[in-house]
């Protein structure tokens, strides 16, 4: 397994890391047990992840815990927690009792990274205000080693929130969504993550999207019209059959995965599953060599400008 120094950390993380939440939640929101969803941890493990991030929300804690027991050691664990519940801002009290509840759940003394999951840019002055000050003091404690923030992608493509949180500086690792239909983290994150030597994890490499071509065609459609590519630039009845075309890309989520994989910037690039098929696929693809130049720069021509949608 490649492995990647994860910025000011200083840990030294595999290049692939397993995401616990997405549509799968390793396979527990198709019906799998704990016990199924803890093997497809434990094959990642296998297969040389050391990354694996998860939440409260997901309902996967308790499987990580299952599987990384007796093996705490091997893994850099990410957990996080929501701002707000119902509209209504997290205290630091209830921010301390989820934070508490995750390392019950996960059978664990410590998280390596623990964020503030899915922040909003109207909901950042609250983190910074009341909740980073509660994370400072859990992790003196020693039940956290390193502060985390996650972007609301779906709503925030532009990337409006992670700017401000990256200029406070008091955040080790984010979690930025980039994909190679919206690349805009290029010039608004990565650049901020570098300077700060900051750790970037990469969400929505790959969802419907790019997976679903009906759904694809009608997003490119919809940036057509908005302006964002030119029509003139792709085949609206297939906008990336040339990946499929292209000597040595085995196909679009193939090329997804490697797109993101060497973009100057990106540490690690999270996959999820529920198959353990899928998971050796994708495993293998984040560490599959960069697209050709030729390809690269085909796709920054087509989406280059884009920013309002996520590949959801």
């Amino acid at each position: 397994m490649q492995t990647v120094r994860l910025g000011r950390t200083n840990a030294e993380v595999s290049v692939a890391g397993l995401g616990c939440g997405g549509h799968s939640r390793l396979g527990m929101a198709r019906g799998a047990d704990v016990d199924q969803a803890a093997g497809i941890v434990r094959r990642a493990l296998e297969l040389g992840v050391t990354f694996i991030d998860t939440a409260a929300a997901y309902g996967t804690e308790e499987a990580v815990g299952e599987a990384i027991a007796g093996r705490r050691g091997e893994v850099f664990l990410s957990t996080k927690a929501a701002p707000y519940r119902g509209g209504a801002p997290v205290s630091a009290e209830a921010l301390t009792q989820s934070l508490e509840g995750s390392l019950r759940r996960l059978g664990t003394d410590h998280v390596d990274v623990f964020h503030l999951h899915g922040v909003q840019p109207e909901q950042y002055d609250h983190c910074a205000g009341v909740l980073v000050p509660e994370l400072k003091r859990a992790q003196a404690a020693g039940k956290i080693r390193f502060l985390g923030i996650t972007e609301h992608f779906s709503s925030d493509p532009g990337h409006a929130m992670l700017p401000r949180a990256l200029a406070d500086d008091c955040f080790d690792v984010v979690m930025v969504g980039f994909n190679l239909v919206n690349p805009s983290a290029r010039d608004r994150v990565f650049p901020l993550t570098l300077a700060r030597d900051v750790g970037a994890l990469i969400m929505f490499a790959v969802r419907r999207q790019l997976s679903d071509p009906a759904a694809l065609r009608e997003a490119v459609a919809g940036l057509v019209a908005r302006g964002e590519v030119d029509g003139g630039d792709v085949d609206a009845e297939d906008p990336l059959g040339f990946l499929r075309d292209e000597a040595g890309v085995g196909g679009v989520v193939e090329a997804a995965y490697r797109f993101c994989r060497h973009e100057a910037g990106a540490d690690v690039v999270l996959t999820g599953t529920g198959d353990v098929a899928h998971l050796e696929a994708n495993v293998a693809a984040i560490q599959k060599g960069p697209l050709p130049e030729g390809v690269v720069g085909r796709l920054r021509r087509i989406f280059g400008r884009v920013d309002s949608v996520s590949g959801n």
